[in-house]
C-alpha cells in the first residue's frame, strides 16, 4: 500500500552557517531557495515515520548529509551547462529535489523503482510546485534499454547517483542513459579510489572513463564522461549487473 500524500508542513531552518558552508562551494541561493530545501527536508523527515527513506533523523545533521551534500553537484551541472539531467536510485529525492529546486532551468528526471518512494516524489515534486521535476517508477536497466524514438537512452546530459552501488555495477546502470560527451556524477566515501580502480574493466566496455574526482566537505565527487555510444549489449536485463558486475 502506498502511503497517504504528504501535506504541507513548517519548513525545518536551516542552521545558522550553512549559507556560509555552501558559499564555500560556490553556491548561492535565490529568494525561497532555502524555505523550499527546508520544506523538503521537513517532507523527508516526516513521511521517513511511515516508510524507510533515510538513517539521518536529526535536522541539522539533515541539512549538512542530505541538502549539502546533494549541492555539491552544482558546480559540475553548470561547468557542463547540463539541461537534462537523470537521478538514478533516487529514493527520497537525493540527490534531484535539493538540485531542481536550485536549479529550476534544468530539467530533472527521478528514477525510482519502488513504487512507495516514487509517489513520496511525485508528492514532493507537487506539494513544493516544482514544474522541473519527472518521476519515473522503473528501473534503470529498462530505461537504459529504451532504445526508439523519445526513449531515455544516451540522451541525457548528465546522469547522477548517491548510495546506489559500488562503482563497477553503478557505472552500468547510468552510462547507457548518457548522450556521447556527456557525463556521470557518482557520489562517493572515502573508498572511491578503490571502486575506480575495480572499474577499469566496465569503463573500457561502456566507452566511459573519469576525468576528475573531487573531495567536498560532505564525500568525494567521481565525474566520468561517456566517450562514444555504448555497446547494445549494455546495459543488461534487470538484476545482472548487480548479480555479476562487469569486473
Amino acid at each position: 500500500m502506498y502511503p497517504p500524500r504528504v501535506s504541507p508542513i513548517t519548513p525545518l531552518i536551516a542552521p545558522q552557517d550553512f549559507e556560509a558552508r555552501a558559499s564555500e562551494i560556490g553556491i548561492e541561493f535565490d529568494h525561497g531557495d532555502l524555505n523550499k530545501l527546508g520544506r523538503y527536508l521537513a517532507q523527508l523527515l516526516e513521511a521517513n515515520k511511515q516508510f524507510n527513506l533515510t538513517a539521518i533523523t536529526e535536522p541539522h545533521e539533515a541539512w549538512t548529509r542530505h541538502i549539502l551534500d546533494s549541492l555539491t553537484l552544482v558546480p559540475y551541472l553548470i561547468s557542463a551547462e547540463a539541461k537534462r539531467i537523470i537521478d538514478i536510485g533516487s529514493g527520497g529525492g537525493l540527490p534531484g529535489i535539493p538540485l531542481a529546486i536550485v536549479m529550476p532551468h534544468a530539467q530533472f528526471t527521478l528514477v525510482e523503482s519502488t513504487g512507495k518512494k516514487a509517489r513520496f516524489l511525485e508528492d514532493v515534486a507537487q506539494t513544493l510546485d516544482l514544474p522541473n521535476v519527472n518521476v519515473l517508477n522503473e528501473r534503470a536497466e529498462t530505461l537504459g534499454r529504451d532504445y526508439g524514438e523519445g526513449g531515455h537512452r544516451e540522451t541525457y546530459d548528465a546522469v547522477i547517483a548517491r548510495a546506489v552501488g559500488r562503482l563497477p555495477v553503478l557505472l552500468e546502470l547510468t552510462v547507457p542513459l548518457a548522450k556521447v560527451g556527456g557525463h556521470v556524477l557518482a557520489m562517493k566515501g572515502e573508498k572511491y579510489a578503490e571502486e575506480i580502480a575495480n572499474a577499469k574493466q566496465a569503463l573500457h566496455l561502456l566507452h566511459a572513463h573519469v576525468v576528475d574526482s573531487h573531495q567536498t566537505p560532505t564525500g568525494t565527487n567521481v565525474v566520468i564522461e561517456k566517450q562514444r555510444k555504448t555497446p547494445r549489449v549494455y546495459p543488461r536485463l534487470p538484476g545482472e549487473p548487480k548479480r555479476a558486475p562487469l569486473h
